[in-house]
Parts: structure tokens; C-alpha cells; sequence
């Protein structure tokens, strides 16, 4: 163990006097963590006595937690560790450098080009080469035979500049990431006692001996060791793959661990481990993550053996993480979520299919091109000339094929449009920047990109719809109902006293009302909001709270039945001192009042509430108080008297009857101001919201009125959730599918739903086949049971202020306000990257085709393209990468919300843009051949056509580049609108991008055309050439009016192109090369399984690399366990929904029993994963389905080749 601990081996040389320092070193701490119940138990009575002991060695105190102060601090850091695992390194410049090099087109052409180099340096023996063919004839005079090496030169110049705008490209695009990476990681905050005081902390300042606070919802920031809890349930499935949720007490397992979940309940643990040192640290420095420098070098050399052993096996996932891996936990939280996460966005799907098809086309047009080229030259020298085939002349004849192949290739270049990955990367990357900005913090890229095609969203009320301010506003209390919360001498005084002890503990002690930052604001709700609501309700009756908190603190309570949504109420037991106990409830008042039979009156006595005066209270208090949109919370306690003995506190049933009711409180939390008229954006949209709440019905309808979600006079459906489990379910109680689609097109609120309610409605909403186009659904959620919800629905987001851990970690994207509005926001940008795309692809494709027809037919009829290569590589560069930059930056505008979604199988390339993309190719090829066969009529100069090989560029020919290259210009400038507005200028000054890049370019233009020379084959044009071409060039704007006054609709022979892959059309076996394609990376999917697999395997074994081995050799039993026709047949997909949550579960459903958490990064989409193959294990079925890809030697396990520029993409966020 020793020699293995990584700050050990740092600090082995300070470590004696730490020891004398600390009570136990680094490693004892270490090597308890490894061990589990009973045995750590043992261990932590065998060598420290117990949990106390253990915290006065660490010299912290259970109570007041670590003094806080700095040297203090910086000792533990040394001893210990700091919390966080150190991140892998960014990629460097050069090795972006070596990944753009390796496109294929780039290399072809250096070859191309290093041939024509070297070729133009040799000279023939005898110079006198009359003898090899007219074509090669009249070469030149000496000076320009000198220049021959100039267009290799060129050529090889122009794909550096190539690589280096990628590379560039690329490194943004990952410092980018980081930022926003650190940015999600600042953000992660703790409670910790420091000095008797519970403060919030960045999860990196942990230090062992912090004693911690957690509770419902907490992701465990390092590992440590419970003092003390109540109710603790825990789902370490991250770590150990166990799905159930492992319970922890003091009496028999009181060990945490980083990266595992709270599921329920809450507690204080004192930490032990942080950093590499915890589990989740140690886990990740067996994958090569966090790597010390200064190790020696043995290590260094495991290191690289380790190194090799995961690249091996998660390629390309673990290198193109550009993540910062701040924090010990969240490091892991973070990796997880890190990796591809879904099969690729349908944007994505749709363009790689197009980029293929556009690449095969021109693939032929090069090759065609090339041949015709050869042929020509072979007959006309060989055949017309008759001339025989000269040994000295053969590297003439070789250096004119040699030109051809050049032609063909750049003709390639100019066909591939290479910028289309580039222009998606911009686009997302720009608009999850400015979304910052707009309050959406956007983990996972492309759902930045679903977000525009949504069609529904199913919000949570609270804290979205809402301000998540809660106040007591109204109350039932000693038989009488008061609107307003009554003065305190109005109440008897045990009636009071109860209530205020009730509601002071039973209320999570992390729960306060601090005063207001400023002067006169409203005071700070600290905690669950609702609990806030009622200490302030105790406030407003001029008692203090805390008082009695002081008076009781929480290592006094003897029990504490935490909320879940299951009960649905909290209970708090105290014990007396006559040995009797008291147990205080809040909760649902329909819930509760059913479990009451007892109820205080006028004079603070109990009286007996049967349940006609329930049905009474229930028509009279709480209906009226929910038609206002009140949330209505019943209080109330019960006795055991010292007689009757303890009673069984496991039995729940048992305990939580025979209550007495104290009051019903009316909590009203009002809508946000902002919220009507964003919903009224929404549904203008075409965005269908929907409510999904706890609350009951009453109360959801009146706030869904006040939204706007109802108006009065429709006949949309309300429903509860037990109504609607009514009606989707058989009699058998399976839930259908068609039952489903008769409710919701109509449901707009889901009342008293339960978590499991939110999942089945996202998921028949998104299964369903009613409507001719499948809906993509966005969900809100911001507790723990939310998860399965966030997870299934196309785009989850997060709540940043209100959402716990869990929840963060389920979702798409976080909102950093919690407001509604911003999620129209979101849907707006998500469209705006839709259109930007299309956009790009309208101009990019004109300027292909153009491109391609020029140099194809040039090349046959004069023998040599009129556009040169290095002309076309520049043309390649102002329409690929300033193109993507300048329409991909497009700000978006609220026009983009007056239109309906599109759908999932919208074509990219409408009828619209192809009528426009045809009819400027039209006008600019008319222009150019026109220029090419009639040009040195026109202007009277010298014909550029068939010149001999190195002959000098002809003015004729610069003339044609010239007004090429103006044509895209304006065209750029028409590429603008896509949906055949008339007016193309409009807001063109909002984009200061677009406006830079297309003087910058028309500048750069001028110099290549003046200044170029012989590597740009230009010569200088006089004002009036000039003034000519930028007018022809002017003419594309003109003409694009023309087009767009011809109707679409007229012209029916018009196809739409870019359409997404419909899963059905897919053959299985096609499927099976896709995967190597990279167009639906199921391999990436995989991947992020294999390397939960990983965790789970490792973190059983300790941390000896020596391990490693062993756990190579250990592989092989798995090979090919899954069959494959499993994981590639989309048709069971369907048939095997993702979480199986079945509501008659005896535990907590909160996040489902598969292994929900780790997956959250990987099952994401439409899709839900493939079904697990079956297995005896059933536990832990996602477990299994991942083996597959990861262990079978003959796939390959690169999630996607380096080359597509997308991968780096996903794999990053």
C-alpha cells in the first residue's frame, strides 16, 4: 500500500513528523476506506475505539468541525492532500496540428505537391525538348523555368495555413470547454462545520477532518466516515455497480464514499480522505488520470504501462477529455458526464450523411476529371503528334500527369465541404457562450441543438413557474380559518407551544432564515423552501425558532423519518424525560388528515376527528385554500406514553396513525412576474408546456391558470397522478402505449404526481406515434427522483439554485436562475444553431457546385483547370472555415420563435434553399464560362487558354479568379436568410463577425490579385477590371431578388436533401459497419459503460498496479458475452423501456433499479439503449449490456476516428 499512495511518495520524507502531528497517517486513513461494514467497524474499534476518537486524532471536533484557520488548513493539505484530482493535460497545439494532418485530402495533396517539387528541379540532359510534344513546347525562358517549384511550394504553403486555421480551431474550441468546465465546477459548493459555523465551501477546499453536512440529493465530495445520521440511505451503484441503496448507521456501516449519492436522509460525517486518496481519486489514478511529476522513475515506467493499458481501451475517450477534473468527486461526476453521451444528435445524424454523399460525388467528379485529363494529353501527344515515347522526356510527361492529379485533387478539396463539422463546432460552441449569458449552462453540446426542434415541455411548478419565495398566508388552526396569519394571543398557549416546537424540530436544522443581505430586503431563505415557509410562520407568531433549536440540537433527536416522495410527510421523534416519546409530522394535508384522529379545538383540547368532519375540513379549509393556489401542509403530533413500552420504529404503517391535528397552514408561493408571457412565446412556437407537480389539483390548476398553461373555455385534460396511472394502465396494470396516446395531446397539468408519474408521461410522449412526427420532449427537474425523468427526455434541465447534485448530473442543461424564461431562451439559440447551419451549407454548397462544374469542364476543354490549385485552396478557405465563422455567429433573433419546429426528419436543405443554391450556380457558371471562352473579347486582352506548362499567369485568367471569388462574397451575403426573405441585409450590423470577415476577406482578395504573382497564378488588374469584376459579382445580389420571386411551389422538381437517417431503414448488418463509419456511434455509448466497468471492477481491488495485470489477464472470460445482434438491432429498442419503475416497489423508487446513475452520461436519446442481453445478474443489467464493446478485441474502441472533427467534440462536454 505504502509504496503506492501518490502523496505519499511525495511527502515520505515530511511524513514522521505529521505523524506526531495527526494521531494517524495517510495510509492507516487510506487502508480503512478500502474496507466495508462489519470489517471497517472492527477496524475502527481495534485501532482508533471509536468514530470520537478517530476526530480527536484529526484533531477536529464532531461539533464545532476544524477552527478554519489558514496554517491549520494548509497542514491538512500537506498531510492529506488537497481535494482534487489533478486534470489531463490539455492536448498541445502541435498534437491538433498532427490530427488536422491527418486528413486525407491534405495528404494527398502534399504528395501531389512534393512530387511537382521535386520534378520542377529536374532539368533534362539536352534542353532542347522540341522533340516531347507541342503541349510541353515554347516552355519558357530561363527566368520562369526557375519559377517551377513556385505552385508546389504554394500548394504545400496553402494546406499548412489549412492546418493551422483547424488546429486553431480545435484549441479554442477545448479552452473553451475547460472554461466552461471550471465554470460548472466553481459552482459546486458544500456545507461544512468550520469553527461552529455551517458554511458553504467550494468542494476543493475540503480537508480530512472537515466535518461535513449531507443530506437528500448530496453527491459525497470526499470519502469519509458518518457521526451521525438519520434515515441515511445511500445508492453507490457508481462505485460497487449494487443498485439498491445501501443503508448507513453508526452501529453498521458508517463508512462514505465520494462520488455515491444521498438517497434519502441526512447526516454529519467527519472526512478522511480526500482527493487522489479517496476512492473515486484512487480509481482514476489507476486510469492514468492524475499523474504526480515528480514520482520516480519505476513509477513512471507502471505509469506508462498503465497508460498504454487504458489507452488501449478507452482510446480516444479518455484523450479527447479537455476536462478539468477539479474535484475528487466531481471529478468523477464530471468525467462521467463528460463522455458522449447519446447517439449522435439528430443535426449531427443528418449532416455526416450529407458530408458522405457530397464527398462520394465529388470523389467521382475528381476522378473523372483526372482521367479525362490524362486521356486527352496521352492521344494528343501520343496519337495526333505521333511522337514516341523519349527517355529523356519522361519527366516532362510525368510532371504534366502529375499537374493533372493536382487538378483532380483540389477539384476534390473544393467538393468535400470539410468546414461543415467546423461550421456545427462554431455554431455550438458561440451559442453555448452567449447562453452563459442567458442563464443556460449547457452540458452536453448538442443539446443546445434539440432544444430547437422541441415540442413539448413538462416543467415542475415550484421554483420554475414560480419565485420559490413560500409564505404562510392563510391558516386553520383551533376550529377556525383565518386568512391571514392570526395574531399570536388569539391561539391558546399549548396549542402554541406545540406548534412551535413542532415546526422548529421537525424541520431539517439545515433549513434557517437568515436576515436580509441588504437593508429592507426580504430575509434569505436558506434550505427547503416549504420549511423556510413554516419557521417564518412561527416568525410572523413573534417566537424564535432558534431558540428551541439551541435548546434541543439535532444529535437530541431520537429518530428522524426524513421526506421522501413516497411518504410524503416528515416526522421528528423526540424522547422525554419520563421515558415516554413525542412525535411531531408535517406533511400533505390530504395525506396526514387521513392518519389523524384527533383534532386541538378553541380551547387547546383534543376532541375526536372522525371522517365526516375530515370530509368537512377538506370541502371547507382546504378546497378554497388550493382554488387560490395555496399549497396546503398539515402539522400534527402523536404521543407514546412511557406504559406502552418503546415502540417498533421500523414499522412505519404502525407509528405514522392515531395523529393529533394542530393546524392546516396555506403556503402561497407566488408565479413569477416574467412566466405568463414567456409560455405565451412558447406556445406561439409551437412548444406545448405542460405542468407536472406534487401538488394537488386545486392548487396546480389555479397557478397553471395564472401562467397561462389553461386558458378558461379550453377542454384540456387535469389530471392526478393516481387518476392518470388509472387510465394509461390494463387490468392487468401494465402500462400501454395507446392508452397513453389518448390522454396526453390533451394533458396540460399532472397533479400529486410522484417521480415515477413524470417518467412514464416523458417517455409515452416520446414513444408515441399519434402525431406524423415524433415529439421531442424538455423536461425541468430539480430532485433527486427527478433523474430518471431528466434522463429520458430529450433535453433535461437542471435547476442551478434549488437542483441537487443528482439532478445536475441527469441533465442536459443547468439553469443557472431557475427561471422559465430562460428555457425559451434556450429554444430560441437552439433554432438559431439550426438555421446557421443551413445557412453555411446554402452558401458552401453553390460555391461546390460552381467550383466542381468550372474546374471539370475547364479541365476538358482547355486541358487545364481555369481556377489553379492554390486558387482553389483560397477560394476552399474564404467558403469552409470564414464562411462557417461568419454565418455560424448569426445572433439569433425572436422572429425564430414565430415559427413552428421543425421536425426530427426535416430536411437540412429545404425546397427553398435548394431553388436558391441551383439558381445562383446558374448565374455564377453563365458568368464564368462567358468570362472563360469570351472574356479576351471582352476586355481585349491576351486568351489565358492553352498555355503551355509553366507558362506566366495570363491576365485573362486572373480575371475569372477574380470574379469568382467576388461572386461568393455577395453570395455570402445572400446566404444569409434561408427561408426566401427579401430582404438580406437586415441586422447585418448586429454581426460584427460577419461583417469583419467578409471586408477582411475582399481585402486579402485585392492583395492575392495584385501582389500574388506566379504562386497564386495572378497578374495586377487596372481599376476598370477591377471595377467589372465586383460588379458581376454585385449582379448575385440582384439576381438573388429574382429568385426568390418565383413561388417554390412551382417547381415540384425540386428535391429536398440532408434528410436524418430513419432508424427503420437501416439493415441490421449495416448497422454493424456504421459503427465503424462513425455515423451512429453506438461505439461511443459503449465506451462510457466499459469504462463504468472499469470503476466497479477497480474499485474492489486495491491500488497495486500489479493489479492491472491481473485484471488484463482476467478479461478474456467476457469476450464476446454480448451478442451483437443486441446491441444493433433497433427494433427491440422499443420493446424494453430504459427505467422500470413500478410504482407497488416496497422501496423508494427514486432513481430506477438498473444502474441510473452511472448512465447518465450515456443514454440519452430518442433511443433508449439497447436492451441488456439477458442475464443472470439482474441486477445490475447496465452493467452487462456495457461489457461487450469493451472487452472484444475486433472492435474497435475509438469512439470516433480523430479526423472527424465532431468527436472531439462530443467526447469533451
Amino acid at each position: 500500500m505504502a509504496n503506492n499512495s501518490y502523496s505519499g511518495v511525495k511527502n515520505s520524507v515530511a511524513e514522521p513528523n505529521h505523524d506526531g502531528e495527526f494521531g494517524c497517517s495517510l495510509n492507516e486513513l487510506r487502508s480503512l476506506m478500502e474496507l466495508r461494514g462489519a470489517e471497517a467497524l472492527h477496524k475502527i474499534q481495534e485501532s482508533y475505539g471509536d468514530v470520537n476518537e478517530l476526530c480527536i486524532r484529526l484533531k477536529t471536533s464532531p461539533v464545532d468541525g476544524l477552527s478554519g484557520q489558514p496554517p491549520d488548513i494548509e497542514k491538512r493539505e500537506v498531510a492529506f492532500g488537497q481535494n482534487f484530482i489533478p486534470p489531463k493535460k490539455p492536448k498541445t497545439f502541435l498534437q491538433l496540428v498532427w490530427e488536422a494532418l491527418q486528413d486525407v485530402t491534405l495528404i494527398i495533396l502534399e504528395v501531389a505537391a512534393i512530387v511537382s517539387l521535386g520534378l520542377s528541379f529536374y532539368k533534362p540532359p539536352d534542353s532542347e525538348n522540341q522533340n516531347c510534344g507541342e503541349a510541353a513546347g515554347g516552355v519558357e525562358d530561363e527566368g520562369e523555368a526557375e519559377a517551377g517549384w513556385i505552385e508546389g511550394a504554394a500548394i504545400l504553403l496553402s494546406v499548412i495555413c489549412v492546418v493551422l486555421v483547424t488546429a486553431f480551431n480545435d484549441w479554442s474550441k477545448e479552452k473553451q470547454f475547460r472554461g466552461l468546465q471550471s465554470r460548472i465546477e466553481q459552482e459546486q459548493k458544500f456545507m461544512v462545520v468550520r469553527g461552529g459555523q455551517v458554511l458553504p465551501i467550494p468542494v476543493a477546499e475540503i480537508v480530512v477532518g472537515d466535518i461535513a453536512q449531507i443530506k437528500y440529493g448530496d453527491l459525497l465530495p470526499a470519502d469519509g466516515m458518518l457521526i451521525q445520521g438519520n434515515d441515511l440511505k445511500i445508492d453507490e451503484s457508481s462505485l460497487t455497480g449494487e443498485s439498491d441503496h445501501v443503508k448507513k448507521s453508526m452501529e453498521k456501516d458508517p463508512m462514505l464514499l465520494s462520488g455515491t449519492h444521498v438517497m434519502e436522509g441526512s447526516g454529519k460525517m467527519v472526512v478522511t480522505a480526500v482527493g487522489v486518496n479517496s476512492q473515486t481519486g484512487i480509481i482514476f489514478t489507476l486510469l492514468g488520470a492524475g499523474e504526480d511529476d515528480d514520482d520516480e522513475e519505476e513509477k513512471e515506467k507502471k505509469e506508462k504501462k498503465k497508460e498504454k493499458k487504458t489507452k488501449a481501451q478507452d482510446g480516444a475517450a479518455m484523450e479527447m477529455q479537455p476536462l478539468n477534473c477539479d474535484e475528487g468527486a466531481e471529478g468523477e461526476e464530471k468525467r462521467k458526464s463528460n463522455m458522449p453521451k447519446k447517439e449522435k444528435s439528430v443535426l449531427q445524424g443528418k449532416l455526416t450523411k450529407l458530408a458522405v454523399q457530397i464527398g462520394k460525388a465529388g470523389l467521382v467528379m475528381s476522378a473523372i476529371t483526372v482521367i479525362i485529363l490524362v486521356v486527352l494529353f496521352v492521344v494528343d501527344t501520343f496519337w495526333i503528334q505521333g511522337l514516341p515515347w523519349e527517355k529523356e522526356c519522361t519527366p516532362i510527361y510525368i510532371q504534366f500527369f502529375v499537374k493533372f492529379f493536382i487538378i483532380g485533387v483540389t477539384v476534390l478539396v473544393v467538393a468535400v465541404p470539410e468546414g461543415l463539422p467546423l461550421a456545427v463546432t462554431i455554431s455550438l460552441a458561440y451559442s453555448v457562450k452567449k447562453m452563459m449569458k442567458d442563464n443556460n449552462l449547457v452540458r452536453h453540446l448538442d443539446a443546445c441543438e434539440t432544444m430547437g426542434n422541441a415540442t413539448a415541455i413538462c416543467s415542475d411548478k415550484t421554483g420554475t413557474l414560480t419565485m420559490n419565495r413560500m409564505r404562510v398566508v392563510q391558516v386553520f388552526i383551533s376550529d377556525k380559518h383565518y386568512k391571514k396569519v392570526p395574531e399570536p394571543d388569539v391561539i391558546p398557549a399549548s396549542t402554541m407551544d406545540l406548534l412551535i416546537l413542532g415546526i422548529s424540530v421537525n424541520c431539517a436544522y439545515t433549513t434557517k432564515i437568515m436576515p436580509p443581505e441588504k437593508e429592507g430586503g426580504l430575509n434569505r431563505q436558506v434550505g427547503n423552501k416549504t420549511e423556510c415557509a413554516l419557521l417564518g410562520f412561527a416568525m410572523d407568531l413573534k417566537k424564535d425558532y432558534q431558540a428551541v433549536r439551541n435548546e434541543i440540537p439535532e444529535e437530541e433527536l431520537y429518530k428522524v423519518y426524513t421526506f421522501n416522495s413516497v411518504r410524503k410527510s416528515m416526522s421528528t421523534v423526540l424522547k422525554n424525560t419520563d421515558g415516554s416519546f413525542r412525535m411531531f409530522s408535517k406533511g400533505a394535508s390530504e395525506i396526514l388528515l387521513k392518519k389523524c384522529y384527533k383534532i386541538l379545538t378553541v380551547t387547546g383540547e383534543a376532541k375526536v376527528f372522525r371522517p365526516r368532519d375530515r370530509d368537512d375540513v377538506v370541502k371547507r379549509v382546504i378546497e378554497p385554500m388550493a382554488s387560490e393556489g395555496l399549497r396546503t401542509i398539515c402539522l400534527a403530533y402523536r404521543d407514546f406514553p412511557a406504559s406502552e413500552g418503546e415502540p417498533d420504529w421500523d414499522n412505519e404503517s404502525d407509528i405514522l396513525t392515531r395523529l393529533t391535528c394542530v393546524c392546516i397552514v396555506g403556503i402561497e408561493d407566488p408565479v413569477r412576474p416574467e412566466v405568463p408571457d414567456a409560455i405565451r412565446r412558447c406556445q406561439r412556437a409551437g412548444v406545448t408546456v405542460r405542468m407536472v407537480t406534487g401538488d394537488n389539483l386545486n392548487t396546480a390548476r389555479a397557478i397553471a391558470t395564472k401562467c397561462g398553461i389553461l386558458q378558461p373555455g379550453d377542454d384540456f385534460l387535469c389530471l392526478e397522478g393516481k387518476e392518470f396511472n388509472r387510465r394509461i394502465r390494463n387490468e392487468k396494470g401494465e402500462i400501454e402505449q395507446e392508452r397513453i396516446d389518448k390522454i396526453w395531446p390533451k394533458l396540460r397539468v399532472l397533479a400529486r404526481s410522484s417521480p415515477t408519474d413524470k417518467h412514464t408521461l416523458v417517455k409515452g410522449i416520446i414513444d408515441s406515434t399519434v402525431l406524423e412526427r415524433r415529439q421531442v420532449v424538455a423536461v425541468t427537474g430539480d430532485g433527486t427522483n427527478d433523474g430518471p425523468a431528466l434522463k429520458k427526455a430529450d433535453v433535461g434541465f437542471a435547476m442551478g439554485i434549488a437542483g441537487t447534485d443528482v439532478a445536475k448530473e441527469a441533465s442536459d442543461i443547468i439553469l443557472t436562475d431557475d427561471n422559465f424564461s430562460s428555457i425559451v431562451k434556450a429554444v430560441m439559440w437552439g433554432r438559431n444553431v439550426y438555421d446557421s447551419i443551413s445557412k453555411f451549407l446554402q452558401f458552401q454548397l453553390t460555391v461546390n457546385v460552381v467550383a466542381v462544374i468550372v474546374a471539370f469542364t475547364g479541365a476538358c476543354i482547355t486541358q487545364d483547370s481555369p481556377l489553379k490549385a492554390v486558387q482553389m485552396l483560397w477560394v476552399n478557405l474564404i467558403m469552409d472555415t470564414f464562411a462557417s465563422l461568419a454565418l455560424a455567429t448569426e445572433p439569433p433573433t425572436e422572429s425564430l420563435l414565430l415559427r413552428k419546429p421543425y421536425g426530427r426528419n426535416k430536411p437540412l436543405i429545404s425546397r427553398t434553399m435548394m431553388k436558391n443554391i441551383l439558381g445562383h450556380a446558374v448565374y455564377q457558371l453563365t458568368i464564368i464560362f462567358t468570362l472563360l471562352f469570351a472574356g479576351e473579347k471582352i476586355f481585349d486582352i491576351d486568351s489565358g487558354r492553352n498555355a503551355p506548362l509553366h507558362a506566366p499567369p495570363s491576365e485573362h485568367y486572373t480575371i475569372v479568379f477574380n470574379t469568382f471569388v467576388m461572386m461568393q462574397l455577395f453570395n455570402e451575403i445572400n446566404a444569409r436568410k434561408i427561408h426566401g426573405e427579401r430582404n438580406v441585409f437586415e441586422g447585418i450590423f448586429n454581426n460584427l463577425i460577419f461583417c469583419t470577415i467578409v471586408f477582411g476577406t475582399f481585402l486579402i482578395q485585392i492583395v492575392i490579385v495584385q501582389f500574388g504573382g506566379k504562386p497564386f497564378s495572378c497578374v495586377g488588374l487596372n481599376i476598370e477590371q477591377w471595377l467589372w469584376c465586383v460588379f458581376l459579382g454585385f449582379g448575385c445580389l440582384l439576381w438573388g431578388q429574382i429568385i426568390s420571386s418565383i413561388p417554390t411551389s412551382r417547381l415540384k422538381f425540386l428535391k429536398t436533401a440532408g434528410h436524418g437517417t430513419q432508424k427503420e431503414e437501416i439493415p441490421d448488418e449495416e448497422l454493424e459497419e456504421l459503427d465503424d463509419l462513425d455515423e451512429i456511434d453506438h461505439a461511443e455509448r459503449e465506451l462510457r459503460r466499459g469504462q463504468i466497468l472499469w470503476f466497479r471492477g477497480l474499485n474492489r481491488i486495491q491500488t497495486q498496479i500489479r493489479v492491472v495485470n491481473a485484471f488484463r489477464s482476467s478479461l478474456s472470460p467476457y469476450e464476446g458475452m454480448e451478442k451483437p445482434e443486441s446491441r444493433t438491432s433497433i427494433h427491440n429498442f422499443m420493446t424494453h423501456p430504459e427505467f422500470r419503475i413500478e410504482d407497488s416497489e416496497p422501496h423508494i423508487p427514486l432513481i430506477d433499479d438498473t444502474d441510473a446513475e452511472d448512465d447518465a452520461p450515456t443514454k440519452r436519446n430518442a433511443t433508449p439503449t439497447p436492451p441488456p442481453p439477458p442475464s443472470p445478474n439482474q441486477n445490475n443489467n447496465a452493467v452487462d449490456s456495457g461489457i461487450h464493446l469493451f472487452l472484444d478485441p475486433s472492435q474497435p474502441a475509438t469512439p470516433s476516428a480523430p479526423g472527424s472533427p465532431m468527436h472531439s467534440l462530443e467526447t469533451s462536454l
